[in-house]
């Protein structure tokens, strides 16, 4: 595997809140003014906006969020309209932007990924969790929110805990999330920001590659994905394009057209970062987190206190989180959880198209030590 050997290596740790951060010491930095200003015109905003000073994010009204992604697509439509086109799983296209595909709407839509890889600004000692869509992004969220905020919910009641209250994507927001907020996260003197994204690698902000912020990176076998993607795409399907049959989803998968895909290129994106920047970004299976949750929290994302954080989250496994409400409008948070059985493939796959990704997948990743 790609970074099974360096997991538990020196200098890579997700701790509880504590003064000085994550990985070095704090600060509460603001955007520079050039860059705030080009959002903030992006979002049409007054530039008189004050800068919010919490850690965990706050909801953007979802009206102004709506008016925002509006003003993104008209800045950027005359950009992705002339993009290489294919169509979509559960929007109608999908457009391919440096050389990964992304969809014409909803919150991971082509605009508001052009629009973050612009403006979203980094601080150095942010967490970045990435993942392909439907390879345990709201487990890795739920979990990761948990260990950095132990402390904080310690002496509360549980029933206060904010994953009892909230969605994991509302208690660590998307990069895009952040974009169309009028006044962004800013980070308080004990705890870092944390935010996730499906965004290759090769495709993040500059900020976050020039400050050298730690991510932490799962995958998973590319035929769970296939079949967890199909679920939800045909949940979240316009219904004019009517349900997607397995055969059209095989197809389009092992050409490389998924959200955020090709996924060969997306997991060897990371996992070429992971060896070049070891202390810095950490590569994971869904699989190996499968079989072992808290050991492989305390090997691999460095549990401080050992056996208390790791009970901690085995308890947060056993206990679940919200699944009820909307995330978004439209949005219903159940459509985020599925039981996400290893080898779930195995049940919708015939024999000839598990051969067919199998040697994809081979040729692929020839060279690299990745395995599921």
């Amino acid at each position: 595997m790609c970074s099974g050997r360096r997991a538990g290596q020196a200098g890579w740790r997700i701790e509880p809140a504590r003064p000085g951060g994550f990985g070095g010491h704090c600060c509460v930095k603001r955007e520079p003014d050039g860059l705030r200003e080009t959002r903030m015109s992006v979002l049409g905003a007054s530039h008189d906006s004050n800068l919010s000073n919490v850690t965990e994010p706050c909801l953007e009204d979802p009206k102004n969020e709506k008016a925002n992604m509006a003003r993104i697509f008209e800045r950027y439509k005359d950009r992705f309209t002339t993009l290489p086109m294919e169509k979509g799983w559960h929007t109608k296209n999908l457009y391919l932007y440096e050389g990964h595909w992304y969809p014409s709407k909803y919150l991971f839509s082509i605009a508001n990924v052009m629009c973050s890889h612009e403006t979203f600004q980094a601080n150095p000692t942010d967490i970045y969790l990435a993942t392909l869509p439907k390879s345990g992004t709201t487990w890795m969220k739920a979990l990761t929110f948990a260990i950095v905020n132990r402390t904080k919910y310690k002496n509360n009641p549980l029933s206060t805990h904010r994953l009892l209250l909230s969605n994991p994507h509302d208690c660590v927001p998307f990069i895009e999330n952040e974009i169309l907020k009028t006044n962004p996260t800013c980070e308080v003197e004990n705890c870092p920001r944390i935010f996730a994204t499906h965004t290759p690698y090769t495709s993040l902000p500059q900020s976050v590659i020039d400050y050298g912020c730690r991510i932490v990176y799962m995958c998973r076998n590319p035929k769970d994905v296939l079949i967890s993607l199909f679920h939800f795409a045909n949940k979240m399907r316009d219904e004019s394009l009517g349900p997607m049959k397995i055969e059209e989803a095989f197809t389009m998968f092992y050409k490389g057209i998924i959200p955020s895909g090709p996924y060969w290129d997306h997991v060897k994106g990371y996992c070429k970062a992971s060896l070049e920047h070891p202390v810095k970004i950490l590569f994971l299976t869904y699989e190996n987190m499968s079989v072992d949750t808290a050991n492989n929290a305390r090997g691999r994302k460095g549990c401080r206190g050992g056996g208390q954080d790791c009970q901690d989250v085995q308890f947060w496994e056993s206990k679940g989180v919200d699944m009820h409400g909307n995330f978004r409008e439209g949005v219903p948070n159940d459509v985020f959880f599925r039981e996400g059985k290893v080898g779930d493939w195995s049940n919708h796959l015939t024999d000839k198209m598990s051969q067919v990704l199998d040697q994809i997948t081979k040729e692929k990743f020839n060279g690299f030590d990745i395995s599921f």
